[in-house]
């Protein structure tokens, strides 16, 4: 062998023991029978995260393509590398706008080693990377290939794009969804979630996609630390940015940022005064605050708002830049602390905005 594949060989020798087969059976009534019966409902590949036993895969495959978990019973079953045996899982958290999903399994059910975490923030295009998966049910299948573009912006399951992808020519397929994008050290670099498929044929074509690993390691660590639906919120809505370009034409200036159209009761961004946009009885609008910057991150549209507050430190707090009444030359900064989306109670869209305190 030459060095290269010697050295590929290691990787794979290396890493594969932390993949994982992840099997989904959906819960459903047999006729007269009161067992229910389980019917296949996905199937995927995800990785061993630490010693504690969490693995990581896709939202999407876990979640045999419904919305929320809660909707159909489901039965997750994962068997690693080197082993027959199936072992339940517990899906303890998962966050659908970036299509990740953490596992639970026992740690004395069978020896698990985790995989080794790196950075994308200082990847490069023409990187070698190796993904590791389940195509087509083939386990642990390795494939080869190279970064072949940073930044992309890929749809989401829940509707969202997902922001700063890797895009990679490295063979993915149906069954690789959820496994591990290595560098060449064998370090997990992303999380493999979709592929470019034109005319829906679900083959690869050369394009896949991968969520960075910075981004899985921070919805990650929240999801394990403080538990499920904790991302951060500052507990308003805004208005889509189809609609606020409407506005700001009808309006005849600009409305650059996220344009607050409510604020919930009792929220943070209550206690720090914003101001909603309102219609007025005879359906005129009053422009309320709209967001410009958070710290020194300039505001254009919604998701540079949504991704400024995810990435905010718990308990840390955010300095937004406003422009009251959507008016550039009334500026002011306030202060406001994030908190998890389940302490702020639901409340509805307004003039047909994004759902922050969901």
């Amino acid at each position: 062998m030459t060095e290269s594949e010697a050295r590929t060989v290691d990787v794979f020798s290396r890493v594969s023991p932390a993949v994982a087969y992840i099997q989904v059976a959906q819960l459903a009534s047999a006729g007269f029978s009161p067992k229910p019966m389980e019917m296949p409902a996905g199937a995927g590949s995800g990785f061993v995260w630490d010693m504690q036993g969490h693995i990581v895969t896709n939202f999407h495959v876990v979640s045999g393509g419904q919305r929320a978990l809660r909707e159909v019973p489901r039965r997750v079953r994962v068997s690693l590398s080197g082993g027959e045996k199936q072992i339940d899982a517990e899906v303890i958290g998962y966050e659908e706008d970036k299509d990740i999903a953490v596992l639970k399994i026992d740690r004395g059910a069978v020896p698990f080693v985790p995989v080794e975490v790196g950075t994308s923030s200082d990847l490069r295009v023409g990187q070698t990377v190796l993904a590791i998966g389940n195509p087509f049910g083939l386990d642990y299948t390795l494939t080869t290939g190279v970064v072949s573009a940073l930044g992309r912006e890929v749809q989401g399951v829940s509707g969202r794009p997902i922001k700063g992808c890797i895009q990679t020519d490295a063979a993915i397929n149906p069954g690789n969804s959820g496994g591990p994008l290595l560098d060449s050290r064998g370090r997990l670099i992303g999380v493999n979630t979709a592929i470019y498929a034109p005319g829906g044929t679900g083959g690869n074509v050369g394009i896949g996609f991968a969520v960075p690993v910075d981004t899985v390691r921070r919805v990650v660590n929240q999801i394990i630390r403080y538990g499920p639906n904790t991302r951060p919120t500052l507990g308003i809505n805004v208005l889509d940015d189809a609609l606020r370009v409407q506005l700001a034409r009808s309006l005849r200036r600009p409305l650059d940022g996220a344009l607050v159209v409510e604020v919930i009761q009792g929220s943070p961004a209550a206690a720090a005064g914003l101001q909603p946009s309102e219609r007025t009885p005879f359906g005129e609008t009053v422009v309320g605050d709209l967001i410009t910057a958070v710290g020194s991150v300039r505001i254009s549209q919604n998701e540079d708002l949504l991704c400024a507050v995810e990435e905010a430190e718990p308990d840390r707090p955010l300095e937004l830049t406003i422009a009251r009444g959507g008016d550039s030359r009334r500026t002011q900064k306030l202060t406001v602390t994030p908190v998890a989306r389940k302490s702020v109670r639901a409340a509805g869209t307004g003039m047909g905005g994004t759902r922050w305190g969901r």
